[in-house]
């Protein structure tokens, strides 16, 4: 998409005093676009960016129609915050930083870095407030067209998992977020899948899914497993049955607005696994876990 779509600097639709500070920067080019029914902006010192920023927007994205938002993200770019110093010479900062409204979320010299953590905190803020949409923290795939559903956080192994599923045949439907609407369906949230390269890095690398042979599914689908799984090394793969109930206790742990709309959230999660089956265990190898529940008669 052409930077000339982005002349405009995006700005909140009710101004906050903490943020005149920033507003004061020169704002050299902006992006504001629509996601799940939330309104977020985009403003950056450096128009070079704008194109590294736009690949890592949510999926199913949309250009807003006004530069008037809800959540408003600010990005310096290193070299681009010059200040003189005493001896009157002008001095660069070879930091990058990103602010979420008026909080800093990041300051590195690590250009990659500030995309990874501004990217996360979009997604976050998307997920929080989306409307007619309830996100969890959950790895999806489908097999026979239903979905399953890997609720965890980071660090959790579900990427893995979900790497896994898709090199068995399974569809990709997410790593990280399942979208569910108000009938209980699963919708894709489409990105790489990330992993991590060594066991207890906190930095990981973006894996598309052909690199696994896979396929990504497109149309919503009604859940037909929850699986809740604890990563030990060595351990022996258990799984048990568990109820519908603690089957929405696991998601509920893993919902984003949870606390925000309680009942919402629960009425979703329950129409959701209304006819799922739930298995909870412990595992080691990824493999081993989905070549038991594919062999499985749940779907």
């Amino acid at each position: 998409m052409s930077t000339d779509l982005h002349a405009v600097v995006p700005s909140l639709r009710r101004p906050l005093v903490c943020l005149r500070k920033l507003d004061r920067l020169r704002w050299s080019h902006g992006l504001y676009f629509n996601a799940y029914g939330v309104r977020v902006g985009v403003r950056v010192s450096d128009t070079r960016i704008i194109e590294a920023i736009l690949d890592r927007l949510p999926y199913g994205w949309s250009r807003a129609a006004s530069p008037k938002v809800d959540r408003l993200f600010s990005v310096i770019v290193s070299g681009d915050d010059a200040r003189p110093s005493p001896s009157g010479r002008r001095v660069f900062r070879r930091h990058n930083t990103a602010y979420e409204n008026a909080v800093q979320l990041v300051r590195t010299r690590d250009e990659e870095e500030m995309l990874d953590v501004l990217e996360a905190r979009i997604r976050l803020f998307v997920a929080e407030y989306a409307k007619r949409r309830v996100f969890v923290h959950s790895g999806v795939v489908a097999w026979k067209d239903r979905a399953i559903l890997i609720p965890g956080r980071s660090y959790s192994g579900k990427s893995t998992l979900v790497a896994e599923f898709v090199k068995a045949g399974a569809k990709y439907y997410s790593d990280e977020y399942a979208v569910i609407d108000e009938k209980g369906r699963v919708h894709p949230f489409l990105k790489p899948i990330a992993l991590r390269d060594q066991e207890g890095e906190s930095r990981s690398t973006n894996h598309p899914i052909e690199e696994f042979g896979g396929v990504a599914g497109r149309k919503p689908l009604s859940v037909g497993c929850v699986l809740v799984t604890e990563y030990r090394p060595e351990a022996r793969l258990r799984l048990r049955e568990i109820s519908h109930g603690k089957a929405i206790l696991s998601l509920i742990a893993n919902t984003v607005p949870a606390r925000r709309i309680p009942e919402t959230v629960f009425a979703t999660l329950d129409r959701s696994v209304a006819n799922a089956v739930a298995y909870k265990g412990v595992r080691s190898e990824a493999r081993e876990v989905v070549e038991r529940l594919l062999s499985a008669d749940w779907s």
